[in-house]
């Protein structure tokens, strides 16, 4: 009897393991829905990096011109899908950040990278598209010169490199420390140091060219420790096209490091890198934690397994396969950037160059994470948007990193690289995206600190460090306007009378008043919301009737003269006056009441009439600033909200249109065409964009209003569910199914929100946050009864 009973178990335990197994497999994954070589043509260091987790540190992936430099500290140099050689394979991949490459090398060692025109002068090698594969957390390549393949992936803090060897007798692992990658700036010193047969360990120091211009004494750290699977047989080490020595250790700018083995043909030697911001000691601190235990194979599922899982807060169905493409690879873009910044221990980079602790749990855990961000210049469009609804504690330990850096500076920073000040673009709406965690809801840091760091960026110009931001606030606050100061040196420091960006700093300091505006009301600040308030409506002063359009006054007061609309860079940011002229985000109805809303729609419809033409930007010209002097400039940041302003006109089909095809036409699916043509990709923002197109789900305002509210546009799928966190949100997930969609079918014919019907186009963060059933229905033909309110 027992024995029948056991036979029987097994047999029902075997049943129930083959079908958990078919289960999985027929599983979608999501990461295959992830193409990260699409828009690399002309991308930026920080965004080709497929060996990393989700907002890791450790992020990996090809150089093949990461060593050409970055005058300027912006330029796109990394990698590109149309190069045809690999100079190595980097660890580091930030905003300003970048070090720490590695390379397979079979034969004569040399000490040059070599170049794209000319790769045999050096160690880069040829390699074919056919023998490449990408995707979320996982990255291979076949170099065609040393017959070697390479595999990629990565833990939070530890990158991991398999090399597949030939038979040799001069198999090298090389590590190029000491010189520039990427962003990262000239170097001002290195080490390295092969501590055993099987231990490598190092740092390099960097001065990133937006660190010079922001905080000319700092530096720039980044520390590993490497382990090798196989003891080596020989070290070498030399300077950067120098002569080559037997020796364990080198330092100094230019540190390069070889180690040689004998190998058999399809010999495998795995390189497990730890990586830190602080120390070799915390570097090996953070190996230990996380890879000791982890081979390259189960480091790879771990990977894949997480990408899955933060993927998966958004699923869609139905669409275009191209269409979820588009929309994965975008999410994983979003999900990419702004890395892990602290070691497991709680350790980070501090502003003054000391290291500082975060707080840890019962656990010994760091209680929150510490982020390196770029700007979140646009970020309100496309970014807080997507971290609010679907990774609230994301965005919860993003405001903590950049409250660390108000406590120990006295100031918001806006982009900071290990703390350091990288103000890309030198203006801070940090503030704004602080005030709108607040009004979503997150709540759980120190929001009195909070507010008192964001009112002070946007009303204290009095001895504010240039790495701040906003140098021209003061004349914002107390003239009600910028002036226009014209100069060629777009980054100039001092600027408190007004600045070459004056008019759009007046619209962009307008915008983030009204937000924080929106904060302090929450916190029953009356006083600071009345002064705010009136402030948020400054751009009126620069708004000319005579042109109808925003139009820069200069320090007398007068408008400028010689005026031309479409003239980029004059008193603009990245933009002209027509593009600008659309930028009051937070007062719409007071810009469409100025020109008439019949004006207002008809001038603005053609304007997407007229730039499709030109693939909505700069055509096909593969440069970051092609569009600046365009009608509408889809690839940069201050277009992003403009076609979703017909929700407020009174033509909400149009808004329904124009993203639609903006979906459809500007994004891609190759190399080439991706994010545009010539796009400026920061930091997944345009990525996030089309994440939220796609899930027809949009905020003019970017969730700073008091009471939050998404305006609704046109789903690509025909049914979208967010997972929703509970520690944040009141609901489980929240679904919208589309019936009837299709690529002819774009415009909304009726909604309905948990069984109950609406007109308005618009819904509020906190019915999406509660969790529910938002039903839309679509035609060939637009609605005109449904309206915003």
């Amino acid at each position: 009897m027992k024995k029948t009973n056991l036979l029987l178990l097994l047999t029902v335990f075997h049943i129930l393991v083959s079908s958990c197994a078919g289960n999985r497999e027929t599983v979608e994954k999501l990461s295959d829905h992830v193409n990260p070589n699409i828009g690399s043509v002309h991308s930026r260091w920080f965004f080709y990096t497929p060996a990393a987790m989700p907002f890791g540190m450790a992020k990996l992936g090809p150089s093949t011109n990461g060593s050409y430099g970055n005058a300027n500290g912006w330029e796109a140099v990394g990698y590109e899908d149309n190069h045809s050689s690999i100079e190595g394979f980097a660890c580091f991949h930030e905003f300003q950040i970048g070090g720490v490459m590695l390379m397979p090398i079979v034969g004569e060692l040399k000490t040059i990278p070599g170049t794209l025109e000319n790769p045999d002068e050096g160690y880069r090698s040829l390699y074919t598209k056919e023998n490449e594969y990408a995707t979320a957390g996982f990255y291979s390549v076949l170099l065609d010169k040393y017959n070697t393949k390479v595999e990629l992936t990565a833990t939070d803090r530890v990158g991991y490199q398999r090399y597949t060897f030939p038979q040799s007798d001069e198999s090298y692992v090389l590590f190029d420390i000491g010189n520039q990658l990427g962003e990262s700036g000239a170097v001002e010193d290195a080490y390295i140091k092969m501590v055993d047969d099987t231990t490598v360990e190092g740092y390099v120091i960097t001065k990133p060219e937006y660190v010079k211009k922001y905080q000319p004494e700092a530096t720039v750290h980044m520390y590993f420790y490497a382990k090798l699977s196989k003891p080596t047989r020989e070290v070498k080490t030399f300077l950067r096209g120098g002569v080559m020595r037997s020796q364990n250790e080198i330092k100094g700018a230019g540190a390069c490091l070889a180690v040689k083995y004998n190998t058999v043909a399809d010999e495998q030697i795995t390189m497990k890198i730890g990586q830190s911001y602080t120390s070799i000691e915390n570097a090996k601190l953070n190996y230990e934690a996380e890879a000791t235990k982890q081979d390259f194979d189960t480091a790879k599922e771990n990977a894949s397994l997480r990408w899955n899982d933060m993927l998966g807060r958004i699923k869609v169905e139905g669409g275009r396969q191209e269409d979820k493409v588009k929309f994965y690879t975008g999410l994983y873009h979003a999900l990419l950037g702004r890395g892990l910044a602290n070691d497991v221990n709680g350790a980070y980079p501090k502003n003054d160059g000391t290291i500082g602790h975060l707080k840890l749990d019962q656990n010994q855990q760091p209680a929150y994470n510490y982020y390196n961000t770029d700007a979140i210049w646009g970020g309100y469009w496309n970014l807080t948007q997507l971290w609010a609804l679907a990774y609230p504690e994301y965005y919860s330990d993003w405001v903590k990193s950049q409250l660390l850096v108000y406590k120990e500076t006295g100031w918001l920073g806006d982009g900071i690289a290990n703390s350091k000040y990288v103000s890309g673009v030198g203006t801070n709406f940090t503030s704004l995206a602080i005030a709108a965690a607040y009004n979503c809801g997150i709540r759980d840091f120190d929001y009195q600190l909070g507010y008192e760091a964001a009112l002070k960026n946007e009303i204290d110009g009095q001895n504010r460090p240039s790495g701040a931001g906003k140098l021209d606030v003061g004349a914002f606050v107390n003239r009600g306007y910028c002036p226009y100061i014209p100069s060629d040196d777009y980054f100039i420091t001092k600027q408190d009378e007004g600045s070459v960006f004056g008019a759009s700093h007046t619209m962009e300091y307008s915008f983030s008043s009204y937000a924080v505006a929106q904060f302090a009301k929450h916190l029953n600040k009356e006083a600071d919301y009345q002064r705010l308030s009136k402030m948020a409506s400054n751009w009126e002063n620069l708004f000319d009737s005579e042109t109808e359009l925003i139009r820069p006054r200069t320090l007398d007061g007068s408008f400028l003269t010689n005026f031309d609309p479409m003239a980029a860079w004059a008193g603009f940011q990245e933009g002209n006056a027509i593009q600008y002229t659309f930028y009051v985000p937070h007062e719409p109805n007071k810009l469409i009441e100025k020109v008439g809303q019949g004006v207002f729609n008809d001038r603005l419809d053609s304007i997407f009439i007229h730039s499709q033409k030109n693939t909505f930007g700069g055509g096909k010209t593969v440069d970051a600033f092609a569009g600046v002097h365009a009608l509408y400039n889809h690839g940069n940041q201050p277009n992003l909200h403009v076609s979703w302003l017909f929700n407020f006109s009174g033509k909400p089909h149009l808004t329904q249109k124009w993203v639609r095809t903006i979906c459809n036409e500007f994004y891609g699916v190759d190399g080439l065409h991706g994010y545009g043509y010539g796009q400026d990709e920061d930091q997944g923002q345009l990525g996030a964009w089309y994440v939220m197109a796609g899930m027809g789900l949009f905020d003019v305002k970017g969730l700073t209003q008091i009471d939050p509210e998404f305006q609704i546009g046109s789903p690509i799928f025909d049914r979208i569910e967010v997972k929703l966190n509970r520690k944040y949100h009141k609901g489980d997930k929240f679904v919208i199914e589309v019936q009837n969609n299709s690529p002819e079918n774009m415009y909304l014919q009726s909604l309905n929100k948990n069984g109950k019907a609406q007109q308005s186009v618009s819904i509020p963060f906190e019915d999406v946050a509660n969790g529910g059933v938002l039903k839309i229905e679509m035609g060939k033909e637009p609605n005109l009864e449904l309206k915003q309110f």
